[in-house]
């Protein structure tokens, strides 16, 4: 493709564990091309390990400031 190595994680608030599956099923379902799910690139972007940040149970919450950027700490952005 156009970004030979690129990576794609997505992030949600959704604030209630009904609201995290509902996030989840979708991404199950919606085909990026026929055949392919998003969640099928989001697996194979990270080796099968979803690092995905979606919802607020523990360990995330609504302060992302304290439970979800901080994954990005650290990161060659020269790179990403």
């Amino acid at each position: 493709g156009t970004y030979p190595g690129m990576k794609v994680a997505m992030a949600s608030s959704a604030d209630t564990p009904f609201a995290e599956k509902v996030g989840r099923a979708a991404l199950q379902m919606l085909e990026v091309v026929p055949g392919v799910t998003v969640w099928d690139v989001l697996m194979r972007d990270w080796d099968g390990v979803d690092v995905n940040q979606i919802g607020r149970q523990p360990p995330l919450s609504s302060n992302k400031s304290m439970t979800h950027f901080p994954f990005f700490e650290g990161k060659d952005w020269d790179k990403i």
